[in-house]
């Protein structure tokens, strides 16, 4: 996809986001802008892996 068909398939999903989530994707663009794409990926890459094991780390805690 060019960058201009990824900008409007995403106006179009925010047509029909709620507004709660809306801020929520703000304040994440917001925290991604200026970082390189090496932290951003690793930043997605740790949030990848705590989903993952979001049980077993909750269980650890126990």
């Amino acid at each position: 996809m060019s960058r201009e068909e990824v900008k409007t398939a995403i106006n179009e999903l925010l047509d029909n986001t709620p507004e709660n989530v809306l801020e929520e994707v703000l304040e994440y663009l917001k925290s991604v802008e200026g970082k390189s794409n090496d932290s951003i990926s690793l930043s997605k890459n740790l949030k990848t892996i705590l989903i993952e094991d979001k049980e077993l780390l909750e269980r650890l805690a126990k």
